[in-house]
This record gives C-alpha cells, structure tokens and sequence, in this order.
C-alpha cells in the first residue's frame, strides 16, 4: 500500500486496515532484516550489548520508539495520557511515538530492531512466527477480542451470517477475513460456498453505503460502525466470536527476541506507564480524550470528536482483564493458532514459548 493511499485512509470517512496476513517473500526479507539488521536511529538494543549500553547513565533517559497500529485514535489514549501526565518520565523513559506509512511498518521494523515497539494484530505474529520463524513477540495483549466484525444496514434483511448466503460480501483482499466469513457461515448452519466474496479494498463504509455489496467484513466496530452513524447511517453487525471464530486479541504489543533481551527492563518500565495511562482512561474517559484529541495529527490524521468518544465506549470493556492490563494468556494463543492452521493461515504451529510473554508477570 503507498503512502499517498494510506493517508487517504487515515481520513475519518475511510477505512481502518484489517489484518494483514503477510507473503512468503516480505517474511523471507524481514527474517534475514531481523538477523543483519542494522542498528535504529533510536537503538532497539542488541542481543550482543553490554550490560553497559542496556540501561541508560545515571541521570538519561532510556529511549523507546513505538509505533502506532494506525493513526493515533482512541485506542491508543492511554499512551497520549501517559505522555501527557509524566508517566514514561517518571519511569526514566524518553517515548517517542511514531506513526506506520504502511500497515505492516510496526511488525516488520519492530522484527527488524528498527524501532523499539510496534502495535499489531495476534493473527499476524502468528503467521510471521509460524510461517518464516520471524524473531517477533507478543509482550502485551491491547485489546482482548475481535473488532473486526460483519457490518451491514440496519434495513437489511441478514438476520444471522448463514443469510450471507446468495449475498455479496466486500473484503479488503485479506485471506484471514475469508476465513472468518467461512467460519461464521458454517457456524451457523449456510454454505460458504454461496457467499460471493468481492475485494473492494478498503472501500468498506461505501461499498454498503452505496449497495455495492451486501455486507463487509475486515470493518471495525470502533470505528465504521461509529463514522456511519455520524453520517446518518445506522448498522448492524455480527460479532465473529459469537459464530466459530476463537476470540483472538485485535491489538498487540510486540518487540523482537533481541530486543526484549536487551531492553527488558525499560520495556517494563514502558508497560508500568503504559498501566497508568490506561487506569486513568478507564477512570476519566472523557479527560483522556481531550488530551488525545490535543495530541491528534490535525493536519493528516484530523479526529471526529463524537466518533472517537463513541469508539472509547467500545474498546474500554475490550481492554479489561482480570489478570491486568496486557495479561495474555496461552490458550488464547493455542485456540488462534489452531484455527489459523486449520483454514490454511499458517503452515506449521509455532512455539507458544516464543511467540509470547506476559508482561504483566
């Protein structure tokens, strides 16, 4: 995807990119990327560093780089709080957050050391584990379950995901989003050979807008489902968990295997911020939106007040977890791989013990 595309789907009215399932030939790169690569601007830190060179002088400031699934919204708040309220200063950090020009830039110069952090998506750490053994983990979960969900009119007359049958359903081109739709039909009882999948890229608010297609998939709740109705278009949707698909974790954080040997202890330090930013969004949405909404990229990336408070409502529920902000946990791992081995995602099953640490431990 170029940049040009990419800003122009940063804009409030276009569509979030789903979950990007990668091709063998860009893992081949990132995986010889993650062996040779060379040092960031920022260091990501290096397995061959000193004890030294791991933890920044008396009176520094450690530096981390993250970067952004997307443009900064309101799932990513409680870092604007964080930064906001002193909290990565407090931890000794020096944070900078960046920005992806295309949607795999934070797993791919996350596996590379190019930068410190990247938020991704579950799915695709499993195929770059899995597939090509890119030297990526997963270190904290975001939010805990699917926001990728079946979106349609309200008018419509799709009452459970076996109706898709006969129907056209509009995808951004992304195999695991067949998956999904494969998943739910034959959930429910249809033939998923009867669905018509068209590609319509990222055209997905328009394409149902417009009658295009019947449905999307590969579309956010928190975020086409809010822009709609600010323009007057009332939806309803399925929720792929509730028909087959296991309830993966939407967001991650991830770093690379050197990288957290490095760095450990100021990524930990990142993450007890990271809590504290996200305990004060819980306890004060409304302030923590203002403060992202001060921190917005006015000129690229302009928010919609209402869509993002909306959006807020829903991610807060989808962030929680018992065990702590982050926790992950293995079965959820194993039940997604499962499945992504089961619909030809994956080739192979990846270790559990690389692919994944808990941070919050």
């Amino acid at each position: 995807m170029n940049n040009s595309l990419w800003n122009r789907l940063a804009l409030p009215k276009k569509i979030k990119p789903a979950i990007t399932v990668w091709s063998a030939a860009a893992l081949l790169l990132l995986a010889a990327c993650g062996e040779n690569a060379e040092p960031a601007e920022k260091n990501a830190g290096d397995a061959s560093d000193t004890d030294a060179e791991k933890k920044a002088p008396a009176g520094e400031q450690a530096e981390i780089d993250i970067m952004l699934d997307w443009y900064p919204n309101a799932v990513h708040s409680y870092l604007y709080v964080a930064m906001e309220n002193g909290y990565f200063e407090e931890e000794g950090l020096e944070v900078t957050i960046q920005f992806p020009a295309n949607p795999t830039d934070p797993i791919n110069l996350a596996a590379a050391g190019k930068i410190t952090l990247g938020i991704t998506y579950q799915p695709d750490v499993v195929t770059a584990r899995a597939n090509q053994n890119v030297p990526v983990k997963s270190i904290a979960a975001i939010v805990r379950s699917p926001l990728n969900h079946t979106i349609f009119l309200e008018d419509s007359d799709i009452q459970t995901p076996a109706d898709l049958a006969g129907k056209k359903v509009g995808y951004p081109g992304i195999p695991l989003n067949e998956a999904l739709i494969k998943t739910m039909v034959l959930s429910d009882g249809g033939d998923p050979a009867e669905v018509s999948m068209i590609d319509i890229g990222f055209e997905l608010g328009t394409s149902i807008v417009s009658k295009q297609v019947d449905a999307v998939t590969g579309a956010y709740i928190n975020h086409e489902v809010p822009v709609l109705a600010f323009e007057g278009h009332a939806t309803r949707y399925f929720n792929p968990v509730d028909y087959g698909v296991p309830s993966f974790y939407e967001l991650v954080l991830v770093t690379n295997d050197a990288t957290w040997e490095s760095q450990e202890e100021d990524i930990r330090a990142f993450w007890r911020a990271a809590v504290k930013g996200y305990e004060y969004m819980v306890e004060h949405p409304d302030e923590a939106l203002d403060i992202l909404l001060n921190y917005q990229d006015q000129a690229n990336f302009p928010l919609i007040e209402a869509v993002e408070k909306q959006s807020l409502t829903i991610l807060l529920p989808k962030m929680e977890a018992d065990s702590g902000f982050g926790s992950q946990d293995a079965d959820s791992w194993q039940e997604t791989i499962d499945w992504m081995l089961e619909y030809g995602l994956i080739d192979e099953t990846p270790s559990l013990d690389e692919i994944f640490v808990n941070i919050t431990e």
